[in-house]
């Protein structure tokens, strides 16, 4: 029989994310760090009013899709393709120096003897998960603060989506030595394969999307777009092992030039912030569980949580500097790589099912996820100053209103 509490688990989290978005907003904190803590006080960690559950997970991973897309929407493709190289350069800093940090953290900290390759290997792990960035709560930050479509905002997008790629080579690379029938060279060229498709797919649809533009009936083109993210975000995640978060901002990029993206982004956000948006917030605060903390956990949690706040600071700060960005805007694209957030919580399940991570290990890595996510639109909205509100309703930024 169909057990009905789900309903009441969704209008807790809606009415508890409206309510803190509402006090943090109060305090001239974006609405999403609000969003965030409501999953905290409403999850395990401090009442258990609701828990976290496979449903509310699928739903949340709808929730960032359509925030990734709607990123994608919000693109400016003429700054990509100027700065390309650039946030070639950002992810390959931002990737390497928390690589290293992470691996040097928990190799310290745990006194790992270097003969051991299964504990080396669960170090090198460590670093792995501090790979990974997750820009979705930044990209609604950087939406609700007016910056999402300068150059600041186009360099986190851009480097994370590369960010995104290298973390999974080198994912591949760290599970290859544990599962022998993963074939490096294979993802190497599916991945290879697949910007390539994704690449001639945009041109086709942009053939495609000049014929919508002469349209005067598009209240169905919203369906047909929405439906082609979902397909496409499947085939990244299921065939090709690249985020679904990927395909759906590359989706929206591709429409980003066409007039009919305004009619899009209207529809979209009312989907995304009437219902997808809090459930996906207040998700990330559901998965904190504090009671296998020991001792020793809380202080190797702190490391770690420092350790993964500065080294994205530092590493994509010097790859900003490194390519002329003033230090102002190097630091801010640091800052708007700290948070991991989802794809941080992916990497962590994958090492746990193949005995990189172990039980007591997984919560101080929640932790650093929940915190890190909360922390960036903090540190963002103090470093950049709030920019007036586009008067054009289709660029509103979205709202847990």
């Amino acid at each position: 029989m169909l057990d009905y509490k789900y309903l009441v688990s969704i209008a807790i989290i809606l009415l508890s994310t409206k309510i803190f978005g509402g006090l943090t907003e109060k305090i001239k904190l974006p609405q999403v760090v609000g969003a965030l803590i409501a999953g905290v006080v409403i999850g395990p960690a401090v009442f258990g009013i609701v828990q976290d559950t496979a449903f509310l997970d699928e739903v949340a991973e709808l929730g960032v899709i359509i925030l990734m897309f709607m990123a994608g929407l919000d693109t400016d493709l003429n700054q990509l393709k100027k700065k390309g190289v650039s946030y070639l350069v950002i992810a390959i800093f931002g990737v390497v120096i928390p690589l290293v940090g992470g691996f040097l953290s928990y190799f310290w900290y745990f006194n790992i003897n270097p003969g051991d390759s299964q504990s080396v290997l669960k170090a090198i792990f460590i670093g792995v998960i501090l790979t990974a960035t997750s820009v979705s709560i930044t990209v609604e930050a950087l939406r609700e603060l007016g910056h999402l479509t300068g150059k600041v905002g186009n360099a986190i997008l851009g480097a994370a989506i590369v960010d995104d790629v290298i973390g999974i080579i080198i994912l591949t690379v760290i599970t290859s030595f544990r599962d022998s029938s993963i074939s490096i060279s294979i993802v190497l060229i599916k991945i290879v394969l697949y910007f390539v498709i994704m690449l001639v797919f945009g041109l086709i649809i942009t053939a495609g999307a000049r014929m919508l533009d002469l349209k005067t009936d598009r209240r169905q083109i919203t369906v047909y777009v929405f439906a082609l993210v979902l397909i496409v975000a499947y085939i990244s995640e299921k065939y090709v092992g690249i985020a679904d978060i990927t395909g759906a901002y590359l989706i929206g990029m591709i429409f980003s030039k066409f007039s009919i993206r305004n009619e899009i982004v209207k529809k979209m956000n009312v989907l995304s912030y009437l219902f997808f948006s809090p459930i996906f917030f207040a998700s990330v605060g559901l998965k904190t569980k504090l009671d296998s903390f020991s001792t020793s956990m809380i202080v190797f949690s702190v490391i770690i949580l420092l350790v993964a706040i500065f080294t994205k600071i530092i590493g994509a700060g010097i790859g900003a500097k490194l390519c002329k960005y003033s230090l102002k805007d190097s630091l801010n694209i640091g800052i708007g790589m700290v948070s991991r957030g989802e794809v941080a919580l992916i990497v962590a399940q994958k090492g746990h099912k193949l005995g990189f991570i172990d039980n007591n290990m997984f919560s101080p890595i929640v932790l650093m996820v929940v915190i890190t996510t909360i922390l960036t639109p903090i540190l963002l909205k103090i470093s950049m100053p709030k920019t007036k509100e586009d008067k054009d309703v289709s660029l509103k930024p979205m709202t847990i209103e």
